[in-house]
C-alpha cells in the first residue's frame, strides 16, 4: 500500500488508516485482534486510537495486537477528552497531559507514541501550554509528533505561528470529520493547512456508513449497524445526506465504480490528505477498505464527484 508523509514531517503513513475506536465498544479483544492482523495483511501500517475510546480498552486491545510488530507501524493516540469525574481527568493542561501520556503509554504497552493529539481544543489552557508540554514530551522520546484533532482554522493558524514563536514542536497533521456528505472543514480548516504544511486526516469519511450503501432513505437501519444503535450517528441519516448518496450511486454505477470506491477514492486524491482513517469490525470490512484506497480516480470522476457533493450555495 502507498506510503504518504504526514504534512511537513518526515513521518510515513500508509494512505488508510485504521480507526479503532470500535474496539472495547462494539468489538471484543479477539475480534480487535482479528482487524489488525487483516491491516498488517493488507500493507496498513498506521493505527489511531484514543484514551477515551472504549474506556481506554482501545488502546490495551491495539497494544496487545501489535506485540512484536510495534516498529513496522505507527501508533496515533490523543488526549484531553473526558476520561474520569475527576478536575483533572480532561483538557490539555500540563498536568492532565503529562498524566494521560504516561497512563496511555502503558495501556498501548511501548515507550513511545509516534503521533499525539489533541483530540478537542481546551478553552481553559493556552495552547502555548500545551505545545510547551509536546514539547517536553518529544524531547523525552515518549512522543515522535504532535497534531491537533477538532479544530478550526484558525486555532490551526494560531498553534502553528505560536510553535514558531517559542521553536518548539508544532503540530503537523489535523484530524477532522471529513467525508462526501460532511464537507464543511474545506471552508477554513483544508485551506489553513495547506498553507502551514499540515497534513488533514479525514474521520468518519463514510458517514458513519452512509456511504457504504447499507442505508436506504426511509427504511430502518440494518440490526446493530452504528445508525441503529446510536442517536449521536443516526443524525448524519437527513434527507439531504440520502440526496448526496443517491447522486453518487449514479456516478458509480456509471463509472463502475462502488460507493466505498468513490468516498475513500476521493478524499485521497486530496492533496493535503496524508491518510484516510477508516474503522472496521471484521477482517471483511479492511480487505473492502483497502481495496477502495488503492482506486484511482481519474480527474474527470474527481470533478463529477466534487460537483455531485458540493454543499448547497457553494
Amino acid at each position: 500500500m502507498e506510503l504518504r508523509t504526514v504534512g511537513r514531517s518526515g513521518l510515513q503513513v500508509s494512505v488508510l488508516g485504521l480507526g479503532t475506536n470500535n474496539f472495547g465498544a462494539r468489538i471484543d479483544e479477539k475480534a480487535s485482534h482479528a482487524v489488525v492482523a487483516a491491516c498488517r495483511d493488507a500493507g496498513v501500517t498506521f493505527f489511531d486510537t484514543s484514551n477515551s475510546y472504549g474506556g481506554g480498552r482501545s488502546e490495551e486491545f491495539l497494544g496487545r495486537a501489535l506485540e512484536g510488530h510495534r516498529d513496522e507501524v505507527v501508533v496515533a493516540t490523543k488526549f484531553s477528552s473526558r476520561v474520569g469525574e475527576g478536575p483533572y481527568d480532561a483538557g490539555a493542561s500540563r498536568k492532565h497531559l503529562l498524566a494521560a501520556c504516561e497512563a496511555s503509554l502503558r495501556r498501548l504497552g511501548t515507550d513511545y507514541i509516534d503521533l499525539y493529539y489533541q483530540h478537542w481544543p481546551d478553552p481553559k489552557t493556552p495552547v502555548d501550554e500545551s505545545l510547551e508540554t509536546l514539547d517536553t514530551l518529544v524531547r523525552a522520546g515518549k512522543v515522535r509528533y504532535a497534531a491537533s484533532s477538532n479544530f478550526a482554522g484558525w486555532q490551526v493558524a494560531e498553534a502553528e505561528h505560536v510553535a514558531r514563536a517559542r521553536g518548539t514542536t508544532r503540530f503537523v497533521a489535523s484530524q477532522s470529520e471529513w467525508s462526501l456528505v460532511q464537507r464543511g472543514v474545506e471552508t477554513e480548516v483544508v485551506p489553513a493547512c495547506a498553507a502551514y504544511g499540515i497534513g488533514v486526516v479525514p474521520y468518519f469519511p463514510l458517514a458513519s456508513g452512509l456511504l457504504t450503501g447499507k442505508y436506504e432513505r426511509g427504511k430502518p437501519a440494518p440490526e446493530g449497524s452504528r445508525l441503529a444503535t446510536s442517536p449521536r450517528f443516526s443524525k448524519v441519516a437527513t434527507d439531504q445526506a440520502f440526496d448526496v448518496v443517491e447522486r453518487l450511486s449514479v456516478l458509480a454505477a456509471k463509472g463502475g465504480r462502488t460507493l466505498l470506491d468513490l468516498a475513500i477514492g476521493w478524499l485521497v486524491a486530496q492533496p493535503v490528505v496524508p491518510s484516510v482513517l477508516v474503522g472496521a469490525t471484521s477482517p471483511e470490512q479492511v480487505r473492502a477498505n483497502a481495496a477502495a484506497a488503492e482506486v484511482s480516480l481519474s480527474p474527470e470522476e474527481i470533478a463529477a464527484v466534487s460537483e455531485a457533493t458540493a454543499p448547497a450555495g457553494a
